[in-house]
């Protein structure tokens, strides 16, 4: 069943980018925006594919991935419930410069950037305030990777753990024994380490019975653990 302008309009309103709007600006986007749907695996689109379409996910989790001249693709962000990708779509038709694929079934609504550019022209302030919210979430990016670049590896693991401890309790997941399905490859790459040095620490937190892993699952048995080792 195809979800109601009031149930977009909600969503839309948990979007960062769209935060700052006020409920008669969420409802002009929600008219426009469309629902689809993605399964595991499917690609959303390509790196290099023309850009023309943000999407905000209502359900599922869906990745960015690059990919090497050797063969190997890097993982760039993951994305779930509430979260919003290709969203400078809005702004130009750039060529798109990551691939985003489906990790299991995704339900989204996609928003033209043509449709939101015209919004834009005919509200002013519309424009105004996505550009404040997209200049915080830059602004966010680049503390972040700031914060990155002085960090150990252990740093980084265990804080990529701790967030995606945190999206997975905004979707249902209790204080303790958190599953996460996820790669150790795809852990690596979002903390910006070797697959080798995430894959030793991972086993440090195993032993300390802080963890436990499976194939493309890791379960955090003691969350407050990881703040150990976030500095």
């Amino acid at each position: 069943m195809a979800a109601s302008t009031d149930d977009t309009a909600e969503l839309l309103a948990g979007v960062p980018v769209f935060e700052t709007l006020a409920s008669e600006d969420l409802e002009q986007v929600a008219r426009v925006a469309v629902p689809r749907g993605f399964e595991a695996g499917e690609v959303v689109f390509r790196e290099g594919d023309e850009s023309d379409t943000c999407y905000v996910v209502r359900s599922g989790h869906a990745r960015a991935v690059r990919a090497h001249p050797d063969g190997r693709t890097i993982t760039l962000a993951s994305f779930g419930p509430g979260d919003i990708f290709g969203e400078l779509a809005m702004f130009d038709d750039e060529r798109r410069s990551a691939t985003v694929e489906a990790t299991d079934r995704v339900e989204a609504v996609a928003v033209l950037g043509a449709d939101m550019r015209r919004l834009m022209q005919e509200h002013a302030d519309l424009s105004a305030k996505l550009v404040i919210s997209l200049g915080r979430r830059l602004r966010a990016a680049n503390e972040r990777l700031a914060s990155q670049s002085f960090q150990t590896v252990q740093s980084r693991v265990a804080t990529v753990l701790a967030q995606l401890v945190e999206q997975a309790r905004t979707e249902g997941a209790g204080e303790n024994d958190v599953l996460l399905t996820i790669t150790q490859a795809d852990i690596a790459q979002l903390a910006g380490s070797s697959r080798e040095s995430a894959s030793r620490f991972l086993a440090v937190l195993e032993r300390a019975g802080a963890v436990s892993q499976g194939r493309g699952k890791l379960t955090v048995h003691d969350p407050a653990v990881l703040e150990r080792y976030v500095y």
